[in-house]
């Protein structure tokens, strides 16, 4: 029924809500898609996978990085939370972000494109301490919004846990290194081999008008096991460390290693690399509360790395374990011991129970205030306690991950703007989460994504060569446009064409639709055609209706 035809009976009109009587009309809005949602960078996923499949990808690297500068490196090492949340499982299998992130990542370092922005200097200077991917993100982004922006590392080389605690299989350090030097390509000046001690005679003495501090988690944690004589016992942080500066233990042939982390599993890992005829993970827990990774303990079992789940070592006597038998409590869900004691034979013991930061030299500082793990505690805005000290990372609380970390820099180098230009910064409101159930997905293609070539298993134990292979053009292209763009129109026509008074007006590529009302009968025909629910009925206003 059109807005001229007034003959139809007054019953009809209110059933369909059309004519002269529309109660409802349609409305373009925008939504959260799930992905974004659950990036802890704060990245917008579903814009760069847009560009990235119309091949745009220059364009589309671009648009990543306003949110994280390290693709190469996170399309590796990240979980991809994203994912986890992706709505495209539903339908057959989630999109493969980190896949087509790496693929954008290395075809940047490949072709050596330059970050895009036009902030100019403003003549601020502003310090941060550690160069990990906290500490590296807070800088580039800094730079971005026109501060001069210095970095301090304690340590050798520049990547803080990244380069030191995550094994070359895993992240490559061609990439990793190229990512850094592009940050310091842009004006940001590394200090390497220098420890900071005591920030506010640093702060004074540089000049610098605000400190950021992401100091990594590089502290093993400490357990104390009756030992009637040791053997070898190392921790895995400096055990991986001492890998990478080609300085390795002699581990024996077989090695225990306790813990149930990422830590533990790389470390076990890498023993296997180095020759090692057996490594046995031994961790309190089961595999459903183990805090690794489910991928990571597939590639480490795929690798012959034994774990001996609900153990809990009890005694060592050089070269020989006694470890009790656990039980999981059913009211509680947490181990329990049975008294059941077996014996284990290893030559070497690595230590992987977590890490903690070094955060003594804060402590003289008025205002700071610390949680009792030693981590500092911060506002919303990334401050301590004291004026003009932020802090973020492994040494504040909160999960710990290099995508987190890499939030936490952006994040409060948008503060830090905030603050040294006197103009608080005060986020965006989010737009409404859009779940599965709130999609149109009629034409249901199923097209499962691309799996990523893997090193041969055979292979991998002769060296650290990356397991995981880059996608090619094509793949990226295909994977790409497996984003169903859950909330948000991406222009396919379906309400232009679905609309039988012409009432829908395309404004050109890139630009979207508009409504005529005044032709729009609110059929809802464009309504259930859109894909993506970036349409909704909404209430004719008052006036508007009679």
């Amino acid at each position: 029924m059109t807005k001229k035809d007034m003959t139809a009976p007054p019953d009809l009109k209110k059933s369909k809500g059309t004519g002269a009587l529309r109660t409802k009309r349609p409305n373009y809005v925008d939504f959260l898609p799930p992905c974004n949602h659950a990036c802890p960078a704060g990245e917008d996923i579903q814009k760069w996978l847009d560009l990235a499949q119309n091949e745009q990808y220059e364009e589309a690297w671009q648009s990543l990085i306003e949110n994280n500068p390290m693709p190469s490196i996170h399309g590796r090492v990240c979980y991809h939370p994203c994912e986890d949340s992706c709505n495209r499982s539903h339908v057959d299998s989630t999109v493969s972000i980190h896949a087509v992130e790496r693929f954008l990542g290395d075809q940047a370092l490949l072709h050596n494109w330059k970050p895009e922005y036009n902030a100019p200097p403003n003549g601020s200077k502003v310090l941060i301490v550690g160069a990990g991917p906290s500490g590296l993100s807070a800088a580039y982004h800094l730079t971005r919004l026109g501060h001069q922006v210095e970095i301090h590392e304690a340590g050798p080389i520049a990547g803080g846990m990244i380069y030191f605690g995550i094994p070359a299989y895993r992240m490559p350090r061609d990439e990793l290194e190229a990512e850094i030097k592009r940050i310091e390509d842009m004006g940001v000046k590394i200090v390497l081999n220098h420890k900071v001690e005591n920030i506010l005679k640093e702060k004074e003495d540089g000049g610098f008008d605000a400190v950021f501090i992401a100091i990594g988690a590089h502290i093993s944690k400490k357990i104390e096991i009756p030992t009637r004589e040791a053997g070898k016992i190392f921790d895995a942080v400096s055990f991986l460390k001492s890998v990478k500066t080609g300085d390795a233990p002699k581990l024996g042939k077989r090695v225990a290693i306790y813990g149930g982390g990422n830590t533990a599993m790389d470390a076990a890992r890498t023993a296997k690399r180095l020759g090692v005829d057996e490594a046995l993970i031994i961790y309190r827990r089961d595999r459903e509360h183990m805090p690794a990774h489910d991928a990571e303990a597939d590639e480490a079992i795929e690798e012959g790395v034994k774990i001996n789940w609900l153990r809990t070592i009890k005694e060592i006597d050089q070269t020989t374990f006694k470890v009790e038998v656990m039980a999981i409590d059913e009211a509680t869900g947490r181990p329990k011991p049975t008294g059941e004691i077996e014996t284990l034979e290893a030559d070497s013991l690595i230590l992987a129970l977590g890490q903690d930061t070094d955060t003594h030299f804060l402590k003289e500082i008025d205002g700071i205030e610390f949680k009792y793990d030693g981590t500092v505690i911060v506002g919303q805005d990334m401050m301590t306690g004291h004026q003009g000290i932020f802090a973020g990372g492994d040494m504040v609380p909160s999960e710990r991950t290099v995508t987190i970390a890499v939030g936490h820099g952006k994040k409060a180098a948008r503060f830090i703007n905030g603050y040294l230009r006197n103009i608080p910064y005060i986020p965006e409101e989010k737009h409404r989460l859009i779940g599965y159930e709130n999609l149109s997905v009629w034409y249901k293609t199923f097209a499962p994504k691309t799996k990523q070539a893997e090193l041969p298993l055979a292979e991998r134990s002769e060296g650290f060569d990356e397991i995981m292979q880059g996608l090619t053009h094509k793949e990226a292209s295909f994977e790409a446009k497996r984003c169903l763009s859950c909330g948000n129109c991406f222009e396919c026509d379906g309400c232009y064409g679905a609309c039988p008074e012409g009432s829908v007006i395309k404004l050109g590529k890139g630009k979207r639709y508009k409504y005529d009302y005044d032709t729009c009968t609110g059929c809802e025909a464009c309504y259930e055609q859109c894909p993506c629910h970036a349409i909704e009925m909404i209430t004719e206003p008052e006036e508007n209706a009679s």
